[in-house]
């Protein structure tokens, strides 16, 4: 039953793009410039980061399989440079989905390969049968790292990448752009929807509250808390350092609320039919939003009591 339901999640990951679960291709893409070297591309999938510069491109995910020739096509729009460092923020295949289709795109240069970095929980994800029964061939990541985080420079600023403990899933990556001033979520942010925890691949309420907290300690608001370091999320719009403020205050009131009830030896039911997210709803639940309450609830509840 277990795998079944794991199966399930996969494949309605894969079709609905995580929380953009009212689109289909093809893909109506859209690049936002940021600031400072940073492009945000939105539409393939879960959101892609661009950074360009005189040496080339990088970028974070890569969006849904489906996406991957449009992808390529918005990149080829801004820059005739080549696309040299790819980094997956996790393993759910709208983000990591377009990795194979840029790989065969790319044109092969051996002074410079493309380079596809990951922390070494989204490989042994990766290399694991898909649900069909195959295995990824192209597209792995080739540059896997496991300490706490791994650092390069590229196009003149620095590129620090942080490996955050079990929290949307068990090999999230952030990454910060120092010298634009700009932060790379990955799903464990997620403005206007409640988040995906993926307790099954390593996620916890616990570690997404951590995660956050490190968004918050990397962000530096301007005047009057606005502007400042921008924040690129999984899905959504581009946001501010009070957006991620909000986002972490509500998910730590939630978790406390339900950790409430399970001290009182509440029922998952009972729980859910206490409606602890109620008062944050109409901010973080639209119709058809790939979370609902109730599972968001359920996950939390799941994370808490170790899966019982």
């Amino acid at each position: 039953m277990q795998s079944t339901i794991k199966r399930a999640i996969w494949v309605a990951v894969a079709a609905v793009g995580a929380l953009s679960a009212q689109q289909a291709p093809p893909a109506e893409l859209h690049v936002l410039p940021v600031q400072g070297n940073i492009y945000m591309l939105v539409g393939a999938g879960g959101n892609i980061t661009l950074q360009i510069g005189k040496q080339g491109v990088l970028m974070v995910d890569t969006g849904l399989a489906a996406n991957a020739a449009a992808v390529y096509a918005e990149v080829k729009k801004l820059t005739n440079l080549p696309i040299r460092y790819i980094i997956n923020t996790h393993v759910h295949p709208d983000h990591v989905g377009g990795n194979e289709g840029l790989a065969k795109l790319i044109p092969p240069n051996r002074a410079q390969p493309l380079s596809i970095i990951a922390n070494e929980n989204v490989l042994n994800r990766m290399i694991k049968p898909r649900p069909d029964g195959t295995t990824q061939q192209f597209g792995l990541p080739t540059d896997e790292y496991y300490l706490p985080f791994k650092a390069l420079n590229y196009n003149g600023e620095a590129v620090i990448i942080y490996h955050e403990l079990n929290a949307h899933t068990d090999g999230d990556s952030v990454i910060l752009f120092r010298g634009s001033d700009v932060v790379s979520t990955g799903d464990i942010f997620t403005p206007d929807a409640y988040p995906f925890i993926d307790v099954a691949q390593g996620g916890s309420v616990e570690g997404e509250l951590k995660a956050l907290t490190h968004i918050l300690e990397l962000t530096v608001p301007a005047k009057t808390e606005e502007g400042g370091t921008l924040v690129i999320p999984g899905h959504g719009r581009l946001c501010e350092e009070t957006d991620v403020a909000e986002f972490r205050d509500m998910m730590a009131i939630v978790r406390d609320r339900i950790q409430d009830g399970i001290k009182k030896k509440k029922t998952l039911a009972q729980i859910k039919a206490d409606k602890p997210t109620l008062d944050y709803d109409t901010e973080y639940y639209r119709q058809g939003a790939f979370v609902t309450p109730d599972m968001f609830v359920e996950a939390v509840y799941k994370s808490l009591t170790g899966g019982k």
